[in-house]
């Protein structure tokens, strides 16, 4: 019995290693829930809320645009389009398809090559259409590739069935559609400009893009899904995009297992992008672009002392309500084929004619060529080097000094003194006025192969030597120079305000007297005087007399110059100047553009009365203001 007992009390030596094995499995099993919990569960949980969330990014309304005085130039207006959630349709799509199939399969009709899912599809949508083109009196037509394309790549989006509605026709859809239709009214906001053409070259367009900002939205891992934004394509809606564009918002979706909406989780609304207020007065534009008219023509209007642009115009324009909520082909094609694309201000180069003496006359007056005294007789020709160059007037011109021939534009002056001062002086002169490089204005595209020629540069350039006859053509503006109207225009700013250089500026600054970055212009005052009385005495008496406007001072320059081409030489009428005198306010430049051999324009019946008018536009209902007292 003892020993019965004693047997009982010993363990058995396999029990230990079952116990062993137990205790290791159970730890295996530990393990195992450790890292499918832990570990793998976060990776699932990752791929769940990938494969479960979508994201949609609703782009900003962009910022507005005005003018100097408050007034709307770019806004946004809202457009409206008629849309469905296909989600929504997702048991009729199923039952058409049944209804579909029945008579293919019983009476064996050949399929003609598109899915019937896709038949049923596009048949159901149809018949939503049906229902807004009776109350609209339209006759559209689902398109069924772009439906199966939007099912594929867009299904958490809604599908739209009638774009850019009126709003008469937005005001019926609210009206009629029955309550609880798929049928929905989509709101969003497209560009609107409310002067149409005005300063459109200026103001320039946008385009759509998907690539819109998204910084600050959450859910960046999310698929994503973009509603189309826009993205300035020129004009001030390209340079000043970044501030324009609107702050992203975006929405966070549940979806179900076939990809459709399910329940919206996450909403961040959009910010309408910040306002830009341009240097633009567009009473002045809007009456720029009257005078301008049918010509092939441009023309710039600064305030001097700033350098803000006033007005800038180009013709041929075009409408930029053309362009919303899209650019049909055919205004593409009418504005290729005018070539109206072109903004001839900053993008146009031409031979600046007689409008580049003043340059000349600084040059030699600088160079110590030329005086007060300095007289040259016209008798309407000059040989320079054996070659006849001829003035505008073949008759001559008779005794001239330097303010006559300014006035009266003689070539002959600016012949001789222009080769005795030398290339190298008035190119140097040129370049102080920066008539050798961009503006630097805050607008895109601006031209970069403007040209002041040097004996250094044709030889780089043609591999020939420099002559004598080439730096009298250059001091009249013809020749090796090139220049913009914008240049031009800052040219005449420059010399109104006695600076070397004005920068010019489309955004108002709000200081009429800023001269940060104007270097002075280092004449000495009987100089500077004498190129003054020059342009002065051409408005009162010589080539410029059609600007002459009663009770306005006003100094400038006529110019017409040639270029050649296939058909023959083109004239280019210019007009260049400042008012008024005394205090100078606006600067302007006029260029005319000949498009034809036998156009007749010249710089003082073609582009002047367009800036006289300009300037009576500019002075009309205001007094000049009074001298600044550091000015009298």
């Amino acid at each position: 019995m003892n020993q019965l007992l004693e047997s009982h009390k010993n363990y058995n030596p396999r029990l230990r290693l079952f116990y062993g094995v137990v205790v290791v499995l159970i730890l295996v099993l530990l393990g195992g829930l450790t890292y499918r919990q832990l570990i793998i569960g976060t990776l699932y949980s990752d791929r769940e809320e990938l494969q479960n969330l979508r994201r949609i990014l609703v782009p900003g309304p962009r910022g507005n645009i005005f003018d100097r005085n408050g007034e709307l130039l770019v806004g946004n207006r809202p457009r409206f389009a008629a849309v469905v959630y296909l989600a929504e349709l997702r048991q009729e799509f199923r039952q058409e398809f049944r209804d579909l199939r029945r008579p293919y399969i019983e009476q064996d009709i050949p399929t003609t090559g598109i899915p019937l899912p896709s038949m049923a599809r596009a048949a159901v949508v149809q018949r939503y259409l049906d229902q807004i083109n009776e109350l609209l009196g339209r006759d559209e037509q689902v398109d069924s590739r772009l439906l199966e394309r939007h099912l594929r790549q867009q299904l958490i989006l809604p599908f739209f069935l009638v774009n850019d509605l009126s709003p008469e026709e937005y005001a019926r859809l609210l009206e009629q559609v029955p309550i609880g239709s798929p049928i929905q009214v989509y709101s969003s906001s497209v560009r609107h400009y409310p002067h149409g053409s005005a300063a459109a070259h200026v103001l320039g367009y946008v385009g759509s893009t998907l690539e819109i900002p998204e910084e600050g939205v959450p859910g960046e891992r999310l698929m994503t899904f973009n509603i189309r934004g826009s993205i300035g394509r020129d004009g001030l809606e390209r340079s000043m995009d970044d501030r324009i564009q609107g702050q992203t918002g975006g929405e966070i979706w549940v979806v179900d297992p076939d990809g459709f909406q399910f329940k919206r989780i996450e909403r961040k609304r959009s910010v309408q992008g910040e306002d830009v207020v341009s240097s633009l007065d567009i009473r002045l534009q809007k009456r720029m672009e009257d005078l301008l008219g049918s010509y092939t023509a441009t023309a710039v209007a600064l305030d001097p002392r700033n350098g803000e642009v006033l007005a800038l115009a180009t013709s041929p324009g075009y409408d930029l309500n053309d362009f919303t909520p899209s650019l049909p082909g055919t205004v593409v094609t009418e504005i290729t084929e005018t070539q109206a694309w072109t903004n001839r201000a900053l993008q146009g180069l031409y031979p600046p004619g007689s409008t580049f003496k003043m340059i000349t006359a600084m040059a030699a007056l600088r160079s110590g060529v030329v005086d007060a005294r300095t007289t040259s007789f016209c008798r309407g020709s000059h040989q320079v080097s054996g070659r006849t160059f001829h003035c505008h007037n073949r008759a001559g011109h008779g005794e001239v000094d330097l303010v006559r021939a300014l006035s009266v534009s003689c070539n002959v002056y600016f012949y001789e003194h222009g080769v005795s001062a030398g290339i190298e002086s008035i190119a140097a002169e040129a370049r102080r006025f920066g008539l050798h490089e961009q503006t630097g204005i805050e607008l895109p595209f601006e031209a970069r192969a403007m040209l002041v020629g040097t004996p250094e540069w044709k030889r780089r350039v043609h591999g020939t030597a420099w002559f004598p006859g080439d730096t009298a053509n250059v001091s009249i503006g013809q020749g090796d120079v090139r220049s913009t109207p914008l240049q031009m225009a800052v040219m005449t700013a420059a010399l109104a305000t006695r600076r070397e250089s004005v920068r010019p500026t489309i955004l108002l600054n709000g200081n009429r007297n800023r001269t940060h970055g104007f270097r002075p212009l280092e004449i000495e005052d009987a100089h500077y005087e004498l190129i003054i009385r020059g342009m002065i005495d051409a408005v009162e008496s010589g080539t410029a007399r059609s600007v002459r406007l009663p009770g306005v001072s006003i100094a400038g320059k006529t110019g017409t110059a040639q270029v050649p081409t296939r058909e023959g030489r083109l004239n280019m009428a210019w007009f260049v100047g400042f008012a008024p005198v005394e205090n100078p306010e606006i600067a302007i430049a006029v260029l005319v553009e000949g498009t034809d051999p036998n156009d007749n324009f010249a710089g003082g019946s073609t582009a002047g009365p367009i800036a006289r008018e300009v300037f009576r536009e500019y002075f009309s209902n205001r007094e000049p203001e009074p001298l600044a007292q550091s000015q009298r």
